[in-house]
């Protein structure tokens, strides 16, 4: 085995450091910007389809009936949490702003429609299954574990790197909004 030299760089001791160290942005920077995009504004887009028919949605109205016929009710108030839940924690986790909120917002969704609408269909999404649910809020998880990388709004901030503690706050609050929808 090559032995390292002197001047080869060590891994970060911490998250935060690799925020900081060099100039410029990393691959591991872009490419959490990537998986932040893309999961960010899709699901800002099915909160947009929820409350206001963008997109080829509903709308709050129908997404209301639609609510009640599983259960929730009123069906226009828990429409109304879940359209915001998914349209301001996408754009926060496409922003990279206050991540930990915006992983759990998505976390509480994925958790109620596991829970009320694909739970029952089994595993794979070709069955109606939770498959596409598990993997929203995996990201949503492993984004607030990981931190948002330098290319974003939360690199100011203490959380903006990350950790367990982030993670366990998004999860455990995830967790909570959706034990309390799903019990009321």
């Amino acid at each position: 085995m090559a032995k390292r030299s002197a001047d080869w760089p060590s891994a970060p001791t911490e998250p935060a450091a690799r925020y900081t160290a060099g100039p410029g942005s990393s691959a591991h920077d872009w490419g959490l910007l990537l998986i932040r995009l893309t999961f960010g504004l899709l699901m800002a887009g099915h909160g947009a389809q929820k409350l206001f028919g963008l997109f080829g949605g509903q709308g709050l109205a129908a997404t209301g009936k639609g609510f009640a016929a599983l259960g929730y009710r009123p069906g226009n108030v828990f429409a109304l949490l879940c359209g915001l839940s998914e349209l301001l924690g996408g754009l926060g986790l496409a922003l990279g702003l206050l991540i930990p909120l915006a992983s759990a917002a998505l976390i509480g969704v994925m958790i109620n429609a596991m829970v009320t609408v694909t739970g029952g269909h089994g595993l794979w999404e070709t069955d109606g299954g939770v498959e596409y649910n598990v993997c929203i809020a995996v990201v949503a998880l492993a984004i607030a574990a990981i931190g948002p990388g330098r290319l974003a709004f939360d690199r100011f901030f203490r959380w903006g790197a990350g950790g367990w503690a982030q993670a366990a706050f998004a999860l455990g609050l995830g967790g909570i909004a959706a034990a309390i929808t799903l019990t009321l």
